[in-house]
């Protein structure tokens, strides 16, 4: 079947959407509703879409629209090895750094999944080596901390995942076997800090950049450098720096890096965190073993994701309901509400991966569109955010969808009785409570407490965070913002929008006095 490309407000199925009510959640949720409506979404991970405003009449709606846009053959010629990214003129294989699919490959494809096992293998020896202390720093000093130096994908994918499994590896009584820090901003005071807190005789640093050329990850290196000498001038600062990078990219290089681990042009930097973008410092955190597991269950969802049944397949159902209330329902933001401090940081890659992939206002054909894509994403862990935000969402005039994910264990299983209860209990207590009232809402004579319900909300849950089910997460949140793309017909791979900032900040930089306001502004911190 050959694929077709069309925009999702000409398709049959979305005009029947249109005109289709719309059920109140507050009439429909039931408790026998609440165990129907669910979904397994890869290893550890269950989804639950009870709370949102649907019905099985919209469901089957649902599964004409996914149909008539064709989004599982669009998926799986991504995994023939298709150009799936037009801007770029590219093929996207971010699922392949994580296991291998039964299909057909296209020329070149076979290669590059070798490229990305060679790669694990490389660094989970690597780490070995490292944790052995056969790779040593300079003065014969064992490595005891990592340091990873990138900006936008080569940071907040690695940095969230490196968060959500600390406390896992605490929990059996260790601590992570490198304690990891990260260096994104521009900004000379994040180097600095971070530089505060390490020795760097005890220091590996691990510098990410595709192209070789990005302009704050060399900055920041060189920063870096210049801190280490002015601590330690004895050092060979090469043998203490590895990176991550395209093969013949300007990072390849010996004789400022130890070591090269390769990633290539055909994994988006937000899809990135199972390449050795996040591989090589999650295995150093963790141990290649943990990283693998983690690995498992990214694939797992990824097979998933292949179901054609919109009842099986978790990422395509929550992006179809996505794309429901952002198109039909009209809303203009999402909240991610993760009950997980492990997860403090994942909204923060979420806003990357969704907004950057999503955020586009033409389709694949490089026209126009007429209708919303990307929502607004933001996020706060739970409770926190209760005492932050919530207010808004219960009772400000515009309506949120919201994500919750929440876990029955802590990580670390330290605990307290406290007034009748444990605070894992309390948690979880706060998360039914905040999905019941958010769909139910609470009438009142008084119209300050009165709370008019009728907030969608779904979840995603699981037994306990640990490597497989972050993996599943991780998965699941990509596998939906590509089904997004596919239903609005726009391509999720491509990030021109970011250029146009650095080309003026370069022309800046440059002295160029070309744009009056340009020049101005930056007058402003002359």
């Amino acid at each position: 079947m050959s694929v077709k490309f069309k925009n999702l407000t000409e398709a049959e199925s979305f005009k029947e959407l249109v005109s289709f009510p719309t059920p109140d959640i507050k009439n429909i949720l039931s408790a026998e509703r609440i165990s129907k409506y669910n979904i397994k979404t890869g290893i550890g991970l269950d989804y639950n879409y009870s709370a949102k405003s649907v019905d099985k009449k919209l469901l089957k709606l649902f599964q004409q629209l996914a149909d008539e846009q064709q989004v599982i053959e669009k998926y799986k010629e991504i995994l023939h090895g298709s150009i799936m990214n037009p801007g770029e003129k590219r093929m996207v294989l971010h699922h392949y750094t994580r296991g291998v699919h039964d299909v057909e490959y296209k020329k070149g494809v076979s290669s590059k999944i070798n490229l990305y096992k060679k790669q694990i293998e490389r660094f989970s020896d690597f780490a070995e080596k490292v944790h052995s202390g056969k790779i040593k720093g300079s003065s014969g000093a064992k490595f005891d901390t990592a340091v990873q130096i990138g900006i936008g994908g080569s940071d907040l994918g690695p940095r969230a995942l490196y968060l959500a499994l600390k406390g896992f590896m605490q929990s059996g009584g260790q601590k992570p076997l490198i304690n990891c820090e990260f260096i994104s901003n521009v900004d000379p005071d994040d180097a600095s800090d971070v530089m505060s807190r390490i020795n760097p005789e005890t220091t590996l640093f691990i510098v990410v950049s595709k192209s070789g050329t990005t302009q704050e990850t060399l900055a920041n290196t060189a920063l870096v450098k210049d801190l280490i000498k002015s601590k330690s001038k004895s050092l060979d600062i090469a043998k203490h720096m590895i990176a991550v990078t395209g093969k013949g990219s300007p990072m390849e290089n010996p004789l400022e890096f130890y070591k090269s681990f390769y990633i290539d042009d055909f994994i988006g930097g937000r899809y990135s965190s199972t390449s050795a973008v996040g591989g090589v410092i999650l295995s150093l955190a963790f141990g290649s073993d943990v990283f693998n597991k983690l690995l498992e269950g990214a694939h797992s969802n990824d097979v998933m994701a292949l179901e054609n049944d919109i009842l099986k397949n978790a990422p395509l159902l929550d992006a179809l309901l996505s794309v429901y209330d952002r198109n039909i329902l009209k809303t203009t933001t999402e909240a991610i509400l993760p009950y997980s401090q492990a997860l403090s940081r994942f909204p923060a890659h979420l806003q990357q991966l969704i907004m950057e992939s999503n955020g586009k206002s033409v389709n694949f054909k490089g026209k126009l569109l007429k209708y919303e894509t990307s929502p607004v994403i933001f996020g706060e862990p739970g409770t926190n955010g209760q005492h932050s935000f919530y207010q808004m969402l219960h009772q400000g005039t515009d309506i949120v969808p919201l994500k919750f994910i929440g876990f029955k264990e802590s990580q670390q299983l330290n605990d307290v009785d406290f007034q009748g209860s444990t605070c894992q209990k309390k948690l979880n207590a706060n998360l039914a409570a905040q999905i019941t009232a958010f769909a139910i809402g609470h009438k009142d004579d008084n119209p300050n407490k009165n709370f008019p319900g009728g907030r969608n909300s779904d979840i995603l849950i699981g037994q306990k965070l640990i490597p497989e089910t972050l993996g599943s997460l991780l998965a699941h949140f990509e596998n939906r913002t590509m089904f997004q793309g596919f239903l609005w017909n726009i391509n999720s791979f491509d990030q021109e929008g970011v250029q146009l900032g650095k080309k003026l900040a370069n022309k800046v930089l440059a002295g160029a006095q070309e744009n009056p306001v340009l020049d101005a502004y930056s007058a402003l911190f002359r």
